[in-house]
């Protein structure tokens, strides 16, 4: 029998869990709070470290510190066998290689580094190397999609290789990339998983779960005779990796979990145009209310316009809920144009603050959050509820997860928050899980 390796998820914002349960999600990655997610029951981890709202510069800063961390803590617990993934965005934005190649100086050697991008919840898989979402029933390749023209992370090919040559500026040739098609997965690997050496770039199709489920079983059977490797990944490998038993309670029944069947509140930071239409249709819903945050004025940097907004915002969230109702907050959905990257990223900063003093000024007794966006979620659990580590509850709908605040929490104790990524579900996916979270535990 195969011993399980641990499996250390590096994630670059909190969504990255949307496909498992029951585990830890570290939002600090000190030595001690690394030995909880070592030592814990369960077979997988994470480690949120926001790296994708990071500059380059940053994000390698911090995977080195928690690589560096990770290494101590190993030690400390005597961990002989682990895998490590550097989960990221399933449309292929991120810091890659700058994430995989800090890992690889910090607790290499690897034998190699897979690129698997498929996450079938969100309607993506790999296919000839080529990796595709599928867009209101279409699959196409991501090149082609709003994704790729993405101003901090945008890309031009579909195609792994070249994807890989493009995004290492040549340093990698996409003629030598390593390709697992199909045929190649369905049939069994471990030949070519024990030849692989020197952290070679191995891009790897899959079309369904069962493709993942038979690539981690002959990697775990590959590492198990000292095979090291390294994976760039999206969410469905690490359902595969884990390989866990059905969620204790099921998605339709989250409202478990609401405090006292109050209302809550719902805070939307991501701007894509998905998260866009599937707010229209949560503001539809009962017992909602709409409260728009222009955040155009944070760009001047006034800090009494900043006080002023925060201040009108809270009277309105307040005022909702003293009438039973659940305020979805949301931020204005104008694109706004910024001269540079690095200013894009200072107004995501203070935007994200300004959510975040909102988080904080919810009324205590809320029965549930729900956080929209990927960066917007990390900020929530990290900054705006200050966790050090969560419990991961279970999936409300596909690729939508939910935690429970600690019961020790100083304001919040025992509150569910939903993690809702900004690129998943259909348009009406965010009132679905509304619906759910708000279902009384006695409704017959």
């Amino acid at each position: 029998m195969i011993t399980k390796p641990k499996i250390i998820v590096l994630d670059d914002d909190p969504t990255g869990s949307q496909t498992v349960h029951s585990c830890l999600l570290l939002m600090q990655w000190d030595v001690e709070t690394l030995r909880l997610g070592l030592k814990d029951e369960a077979p997988i981890f994470f480690v949120l470290t926001n790296t994708r709202a990071l500059t380059p510069e940053k994000a390698l800063a911090t995977v080195r510190e928690v690589c560096q961390n990770l290494k101590q803590a190993i030690a400390l617990e005597q961990i002989q066998e682990f895998l490590i993934v550097s989960r990221s965005d399933s449309t292929l934005r991120g810091h890659y290689p700058v994430e995989t190649d800090a890992i690889a100086e910090e607790l290499g050697s690897f034998d190699a580094h897979f690129l698997t991008p498929a996450f079938f919840e969100g309607g993506r898989f790999t296919r000839e190397s080529i990796h595709y979402l599928i867009v209101n029933g279409v699959p196409t390749p991501v090149h082609k999609t709003e994704f790729a023209c993405d101003s901090v992370f945008g890309y031009s090919h579909s195609y792994l290789p070249d994807y890989v040559e493009e995004k290492t500026k040549g340093r990698i040739k996409a003629t030598s990339v390593e390709r697992f098609l199909l045929e190649d997965i369905r049939k069994g690997t471990i030949e070519r998983l024990m030849r692989l050496h020197d952290n070679q770039c191995v891009a790897v199709d899959a079309e369904i779960q069962t493709d993942l489920n038979q690539f981690a079983a002959d990697v775990l059977t590959a590492a198990a005779q000292g095979k090291r490797f390294l994976f760039r990944s999206a969410a469905s490998l690490l359902t595969a990796l884990a390989a866990l038993p059905p969620q204790p309670v099921a998605s339709e029944d989250m409202a478990t979990y609401t405090r006292e069947g109050k209302p809550g509140a719902v805070i939307v930071g991501s701007h894509v145009k998905k998260t866009t239409e599937q707010l229209e249709e949560l503001l539809k819903a009962e017992a909602i209310v709409a409260i728009e945050v222009d955040v155009a004025p944070l760009l001047e940097g006034s800090e009494s316009q900043r006080s002023t907004l925060l201040n009108q915002t809270l009277q309105q969230v307040h005022t909702a809920h003293a009438q039973n109702q659940t305020p979805v907050i949301y931020t204005s959905r104008q694109e706004l144009s910024f001269e540079d990257v690095q200013t894009r990223l200072d107004f995501g900063a203070a935007v994200s603050a300004l959510l975040m003093d909102i988080v904080r000024g919810l009324p205590i007794n809320i029965g549930f959050l729900i956080s929209k966006g990927g960066i917007t979620s990390n900020d929530v659990l990290s900054t705006g509820l200050a966790l050090t580590a969560a419990r991961l509850l279970g999936q409300i709908l596909p690729g939508v997860s939910a935690i429970r605040t600690p019961d020790d929490h100083p304001q919040f104790p025992n509150l569910p928050v939903v993690l809702f990524p900004g690129n998943v579900g259909d348009r009406y996916a965010l009132a679905e899980v509304y619906r759910r979270i708000i279902r009384m535990k006695d409704e017959g």
